[in-house]
């Protein structure tokens, strides 16, 4: 039997009013899909920054692939996220079309 893959959303959530929406989005495309996305927007409130970072870095360790949203760039979180896909050899996508050519 075929795993599915897992994917990592990465995007800014500090300052943006209603972030979780964006995630939610490409959550429901990642299932459409037949992927299992992992959200850091689905983590509880009220942690410290580092708090989050390493629980986000674990989530990429389980992760096949990452792909960021748009704004990522803005966002320190995003950054350090896509900086540690690329330090533990993640494919890493800002495009949901390449990350399915690529990923399957």
């Amino acid at each position: 039997m075929d795993s599915k893959k897992v994917i990592f959303i990465s995007g800014p959530i500090t300052g943006v009013p209603e972030y979780y929406k964006a995630f939610e989005a490409m959550e429901d495309e990642l299932y459409a899909l037949g992927y299992i996305p992992l959200s850091p927007s689905r983590l509880p409130g009220g942690m410290s920054e580092a708090q989050y970072m390493r629980i986000c870095f674990a989530m990429i360790d389980s992760a096949d692939a990452v792909i960021l949203l748009p704004g990522w760039g803005k966002s320190m979180g995003a950054r350090l996220e896509k900086e540690y896909s690329l330090y533990t050899n993640k494919n890493i996508f800002a495009d949901l079309g390449r990350l399915v050519e690529v990923v399957g």
